[in-house]
């Protein structure tokens, strides 16, 4: 079973208690109703110092990295069947009041985050037991390559707050509403790293901490199902990006940086 395969599978099991305790939580009168939803995203990043510890005793930093997404959209309608190979995000959503103006929000961004190869960068630090400090070239065959691309996976919870803008002509709904969210969570990182053509094979694992703040708006096209589209921005620290494997052991990566993230995501509301 590939790692992709069940990471899914350890996600869907994770949303099946998480549904579980909520939907128990919520006899208490805990929560008046919940929503769920799924969509896409475009994400653009800020430059990063990237540190690399290896097993081989190269200890090095890459200075002011650029990196960017990789969104995979074509995937939509060349393998259909496969929603979940773009960059995707889904929700689940608990309403704390009749109103629906307040929630507690499940929140995955699975976002892609690709170092440009080609790019020159200042190296600074020891490899093969020199001390180096200067200008290299990003390039697989002869450096390295390192991106997250099975995903840097953000998972969070959000605090929700929607507001009414726009009732339906009835007066008797919600037609648009603008929403803001705040949250923090954990990273679920699988990255592919490849050093001096060399790749080293990597697992899901839990790597350090993101906070992130979101706005936008909701339309309501009918009593249940809404389109959302909103804007984040957020920090993102990978305290070790590479975990013990057999053939990653003794590696590490460390890495933070600021992103920019668009969201178009579908939605539907469950009245308990």
């Amino acid at each position: 079973m590939s790692n992709s395969i069940k990471m899914k599978k350890i996600f869907l099991a994770l949303l099946i208690l998480t549904f579980s305790h909520f939907s128990f939580a919520q006899k208490g009168k805990w929560f008046k109703g919940m929503y769920i939803q799924w969509g896409y995203n475009r994400e653009w990043y800020t430059k990063s110092d990237i540190n690399f510890r290896l097993a081989n005793g190269d200890n090095f930093t890459l200075i002011n990295a650029k990196a960017a997404d990789k969104p995979d959209f074509d995937a939509i309608y060349k393998v259909p069947t496969q929603i979940s190979i773009p960059q995707y995000n889904y929700r689940m959503g608990f309403y704390l009041n009749e109103k629906k103006t307040r929630a507690i929000e499940i929140n995955f961004d699975h976002i892609k985050y690709v170092v440009t190869d080609g790019q020159k960068v200042n190296v600074q630090g020891t490899i093969d037991g020199k001390l180096v400090d200067g200008d290299s070239i990003l390039n697989p065959a002869t450096f390295l390559h390192f991106e997250h691309t099975d995903g840097g996976n953000l998972l969070h919870i959000n605090y929700v707050q929607q507001n009414t803008l726009m009732k339906n002509k009835a007066n008797t709904r919600p037609l648009f509403t603008f929403i803001w969210k705040a949250g923090a969570g954990i990273n679920i990182p699988r990255t592919d790293f490849t050093y001096r053509g060399n790749r080293f094979n990597n697992n899901f694992h839990v790597s350090g901490f993101n906070i992130s703040a979101e706005a936008g708006a909701r339309y309501y096209f009918s009593k249940r199902w809404f389109l959302e589209t909103t804007v984040k921005s957020g920090y993102v620290n990978y305290l070790n990006a590479l975990v013990n494997t057999e053939t990653t052991k003794g590696n590490r990566a460390s890495h933070h940086f600021g992103y920019f993230e668009v969201i178009a995501l579908v939605g539907y509301d469950i009245k308990f």
